[in-house]
């Protein structure tokens, strides 16, 4: 069994599935929407970069372009040899094995952190916050992606998928926290259809991922997401 950091949330997609979840990070957001949106904000042209549960390393590379340092932290070991992997050719990208409640670096010592669909859901996620609030540098910038369930194809779809989700409450937490919203729209753009059918079965229950493909004519879904963001 791989070693995981105390305290990880489990993440059954990509902890169970990497291989489907590549697919899943290729599809998405094709036209660089969220690249473009966190860039108006906060620039990272030289400066440390880190990105929490950075998985396979999918966006290491991303931000290696122009950041003077890139650190990624995974909890599961394994994802983490993977992304290491993936960034082997970039010296100053280096990848750590560790949790969000703990992250495993010096107070005050990255400029931008970034989250996407891991860990920082809202509610519960107190103790990561507050190992944002210490590893930022004054004037740094936390940028937190998560699904905008109010609206959108996708959105609707993780409704019905959790119908207890309260997008209200979760946009009220992020205000009390100090984040703003931006809220974006981008789309899934997968080339085959059978890699549609095969994402979609490791993000939802196998009859609504069947229900769900049956909804949708190609290979493109409407993708609605917040970019939560704080400059501390």
């Amino acid at each position: 069994m791989a070693e995981i950091a105390p305290g990880a949330v489990p993440s059954p997609n990509i902890w169970n599935s990497p291989q489907t979840y590549e697919l899943e990070n290729r599809a998405v957001d094709p036209d660089g929407v969220l690249g473009a949106a966190m860039r108006a904000i906060r620039p990272w042209d030289g400066a440390t970069v880190l990105d929490i549960g950075c998985g396979t390393g999918f966006h290491l590379p991303f931000f290696a372009g122009t950041a003077g340092r890139v650190v990624g932290v995974e909890p599961h070991a394994n994802l983490a040899a993977m992304a290491a992997r993936r960034a082997r050719d970039l010296p100053h990208v280096t990848v750590r094995t560790g949790a969000a409640q703990a992250l495993p670096l010096p107070d005050f010592s990255v400029d931008v952190a970034h989250a996407r669909w891991a860990y920082f859901f809202g509610p519960g996620c107190e103790p990561g916050l507050a190992e944002l609030r210490r590893v930022l540098r004054r004037g740094g910038t936390a940028f937190v992606i998560d699904n905008d369930a109010s609206r959108s194809t996708f959105g609707g779809w993780f409704r019905r998928w959790l119908p207890s989700y309260d997008p209200r409450a979760v946009e009220r937490f992020w205000a009390r926290q100090g984040f703003s919203r931006e809220a974006l729209t981008i789309r899934w753009a997968f080339e085959r259809r059978a890699d549609l059918a095969a994402v979609l079965r490791i993000e939802f229950p196998e009859e609504l991922a069947e229900a769900f493909l049956g909804e949708v004519p190609g290979c493109e879904v409407d993708y609605a997401v917040n970019l939560w963001w704080r400059m501390y």
